[in-house]
């Protein structure tokens, strides 16, 4: 008897798997293995979350008219030109599977988050990655990589887990360098943990090219990762894709009253920027001194280099005996590093006393 079979590519997935955290009741749980916003949401949001459940037994505004409205206002954006999501990864899944299919080609840099080539193989087409150079997205590299298959080059802005980020200048020439039938897809999930002045969000393209998007999430320093929301800006004809290809209620209620008032609390956000801007450069420093190798990050999070595998898994397996929880990144190909997010100054100097023990022990 012929069993079901699933789609060609289904089974070349390899699931995601999220940050570790304690679960045990009482266990000591110091959680950095997620890029999450310690300090959580904004009282305001918080406050629009409580008065929202109100509305529980009425379906949402399918169009996010409001929440668009928002988000457009707050980033000098065209409302009509937005389509908000069940986080930005949904978008990224809707954007590929629109998009690319059996026989076609889906481009990244060799580090990139794991979701793209997940989505991508569940599409069913073939992803297709370039080399970097020093763990920085390579302009060069992914031109030379593009052929008559490829249907979209997907892009983080800065980039998780690597912490780096392509210029607006170099932006442009990669825009400029693909075919117009192409889609660039920007990924700007940390684009509100950004410090550096030539780190851009990819919105002036997105804006100004028919064959650009930005993606946008509420996840990081809007600490709001548990209610799944997002958003994505460009072209027309774009945005009407992905309208016809989305669930019709694909944000709750919830999120969307909640998003509002976050992303309307500008104070908040910047305030945010400006600690985790602190902690992350005191965080590399300290780590630094160690005589450990911090790549440079503009997200929420630093990568951290101890030089081979061993060490890493080590240092790793001695964090998690004290409850502190950081991300091994072996599946993006980089074994001998972790990614730790940046934490409260309490958080931060736990980390370190543990990572200066862990020395202390090996010497």
């Amino acid at each position: 008897m012929t069993l079901p079979t699933p789609k060609p590519g289904i089974l070349k997935i390899e699931p995601y798997k999220q940050g570790k955290y304690a679960t045990a009741a009482g266990a000591r749980c110091i959680k950095l293995s997620s890029n999450e916003n310690p300090y959580g949401p904004s009282p305001k949001a918080l406050e629009a979350y409580r008065q929202a459940s109100a509305e529980l037994h009425r379906y949402p505004d399918g169009s996010c008219a409001a929440l668009r409205e928002a988000i457009a206002e707050v980033h000098g954006l065209y409302p009509d030109k937005i389509v908000c999501g069940a986080g930005s990864d949904e978008l990224l899944g809707l954007l590929i599977h629109a998009y690319a299919g059996p026989g076609d080609e889906v481009l990244f840099p060799e580090h990139a988050f794991l979701m793209y080539k997940i989505y991508t193989l569940s599409s069913g087409a073939t992803p297709i990655e370039a080399p970097e150079k020093n763990l920085r997205a390579d302009v060069d590299s992914l031109l030379a990589k593009v052929t008559d298959k490829t249907k979209l080059v997907l892009l983080a802005n800065p980039n998780n887990p690597t912490g780096s980020y392509l210029t607006d200048t170099e932006l442009q020439r990669l825009r400029d360098g693909l075919p117009p039938h192409v889609i660039l897809a920007i990924d700007a999930a940390y684009a509100e943990c950004v410090i550096a002045e030539d780190c851009p969000d990819g919105s002036r393209l997105a804006g100004s090219a028919e064959n650009t998007v930005m993606m946008r999430t509420f996840s990081k320093v809007y600490g709001l990762p548990a209610l799944r929301l997002g958003w994505m800006y460009g072209p027309a004809a774009i945005i009407d894709v992905m309208n016809r290809a989305r669930s019709p209620f694909n944000v709750s209620s919830v999120a969307q009253i909640t998003g509002i008032a976050a992303v309307r609390d500008t104070a908040y956000t910047a305030e945010q920027r400006r600690l985790n801007g602190t902690q992350r450069d005191s965080l590399t420093d300290e780590v630094s001194a160690l005589g450990w190798h911090v790549y440079p990050s503009e997200g929420n999070f630093i990568l951290v280099d101890f030089q081979t595998a061993d060490t890493a898994a080590a240092m790793n397996a001695h964090l998690l005996a004290r409850g502190i929880y950081v991300r091994d990144v072996k599946a993006y190909k980089l074994p001998q590093c972790l990614r730790i997010t940046v934490g409260t100054p309490e958080e931060n100097a736990a980390v370190l006393e543990a990572m200066a023990e862990f020395m202390a022990q090996a010497a």
